[in-house]
């Protein structure tokens, strides 16, 4: 007994002699810390200076990765960059890009090319040689922390070959913004298409629900769950803290800012900026009655990715056949428009046309892939409904397309489409809402049971209501979330 109560004194007199060492040894650790940073910053704000006494002018960066692509993201980056352009002619304006395969003239040709934008004053691209780190193929597990990860030396890569005045994150890497905030003395704004994490993404880890991003082997046991639950728990912490950095911060829908202001806790702060839509493109297509027609298509526009649920629409359209007679049943057909990235969009595409065929209606089914835009604007045109099965869509593009084009649109009950765009309109429906089979089977069944003239009434109250979603819109509501920068800087 003695000899135990010996061996704790002991280990207690040990533990005393080493807290003192340790204490001083992070203090010190802090201290030199704390002394890299203030020199990279002071480095940082002497390379800055160097460049401002050749150009006056302040440099607005936008980071961009991906700019070279055709999204819905770069067609923000680009209005973005018109809209600063023709309000702040004096300003520099940089992209940060790792496209490093074409030029800045290549760029910006198909970026008028692909959207019609074309940018009032030149703009000056920084080209990265690191994008690779932000690839979600780079890590088949623990993605976003690696991607983050990644994105932090990818941003270092930006901040080291430009140190802009005012830097904006266009794609939603949100751990770049303490680099240039810190690093760089930067004002710093960010536009979030979509929370890297969300509150719903831990929702369905805890509750273990089996989806494109929680595999069932992880969901069917209690221990991975847990675990994956305690990563996302620390994630969406570090997540908080990165993009609470943001002087400035835009959100695409309702449903975003809901999540983002659940996270980063930066209300003040926060505005919606709804993204442009090429509404005018659609609302260009002449809106016909359709008492005339013998044959109803119901068309979905969307990429075949797993998050964008094609086979509920291909299920629902099988229950919607059930309730119709077989002279009915000849009338309809579903289309399905949309791109495949890579193979394994293909391979998805070809399982969806085996459930096709395994449901019975192959011959009502049409896939339409890597369509031109004009056919794509012929089948809306032609279309009676607008079909969208995503859950949590943040907002929705392709259904404002459809409301604009003059479609009846049945969207998902979650996330933008609920939130912000299939709502009443000055009184009026504007469309419909559905979560599953049944429920879409249901709709699409009054849909086509209503009279021409109440389809009518909705679709012109759809018409209407896409204004909201316009680039004249878009630009308005950007200058105002971004003015703060600008002001800041010309001060």
């Amino acid at each position: 007994m003695a000899e135990h109560g010996l061996c704790l004194c002991e280990l207690i007199r040990l533990l005393w002699s080493l807290l003192i060492p340790s204490l001083f040894a992070c203090v010190v650790l802090t201290a030199l810390l704390f002394l890299l940073i203030l020199g990279i910053r002071l480095w940082m704000q002497q390379k800055r200076k160097n460049r401002q006494e050749s150009e006056k002018s302040p440099v607005v960066a936008f980071f961009h990765p991906y700019c070279n692509a055709g999204g819905g993201g770069e067609r923000v980056l680009w209005c973005a960059l018109r809209a600063l352009q023709k309000r702040y002619k004096h300003a520099t304006y940089v992209v940060y890009t790792g496209d490093t395969g074409v030029t800045g003239e290549q760029i910006v040709e198909g970026a008028y090319r692909r959207f019609n934008i074309k940018l009032p004053g030149p703009v000056k691209f920084v080209f990265l040689e690191t994008r690779q780190l932000v690839e979600a193929s780079a890590y088949p597990y623990f993605t976003l922390l690696g991607q983050s990860l990644g994105s932090i030396v990818l941003g270092w890569e930006a901040l080291i070959k430009c140190v802009p005045d005012i830097y904006i994150d266009s794609m939603g890497y949100a751990f770049t913004l303490p680099l240039f905030k810190y690093l760089g003395a930067c004002q710093v704004g960010s536009y979030v298409h979509y929370p890297t994490i969300s509150i719903d993404m831990l929702s369905v880890v805890r509750d273990r629900n089996p989806r494109f991003n929680n595999s069932a082997f992880i969901s069917q046991n209690p221990i991975l769950s847990n675990c994956k639950l305690l990563y996302y728990f620390m994630f969406a912490f570090l997540y908080g803290l990165v993009g609470s950095c943001s002087d400035v911060i835009m959100v695409n829908s309702t449903w975003t800012q809901n999540h983002i202001l659940a996270l980063w806790r930066c209300g003040a702060r926060t505005s919606i900026v709804y993204p442009p839509c090429d509404v005018q493109t659609f609302l260009d297509i002449q809106l016909a009655e359709d008492e005339k027609k013998n044959h109803h298509s119901i068309v979905s526009i969307g990429q075949f990715r797993p998050e964008k649920d094609h086979s509920l629409q291909i299920r629902a359209f099988r229950k919607l056949l059930d309730k119709k007679t077989a002279e009915e049943q000849a009338d309809l057909k579903l289309i399905l428009i949309g791109g495949c990235r890579n193979h394994e969009d293909e391979d998805r595409v070809t399982q969806l046309r085996d459930l096709c065929e395994k449901l019975g209606i192959g011959d009502k089914v049409e896939f339409k892939i890597n369509i031109p835009f004009e056919e794509l604007k012929r089948h809306l045109a032609e279309a009676t409904i607008g079909l969208h099965t995503m859950w949590n869509e943040h907002f929705g593009i392709g259904v404002v397309e459809c409301m604009a084009a003059g479609t009846v649109i049945l969207a998902h009950n979650s996330g933008g489409p609920k939130l912000d765009i299939v709502v009443p309109y000055d009184g009026g429906v504007t469309g419909f809402l559905a979560d599953d089979e049944d429920s879409y089977a249901k709709a699409m069944d009054n849909i086509l049971s209503s009279s021409p003239e109440k389809r009518l009434d909705i679709r012109r109250n759809a018409r209407h209501s896409v204004g909201r979603f316009s680039d004249q819109e878009f630009e308005r509501s950007f200058l105002a979330a971004v003015e703060p920068l600008m002001l800041t800087e010309n001060r």
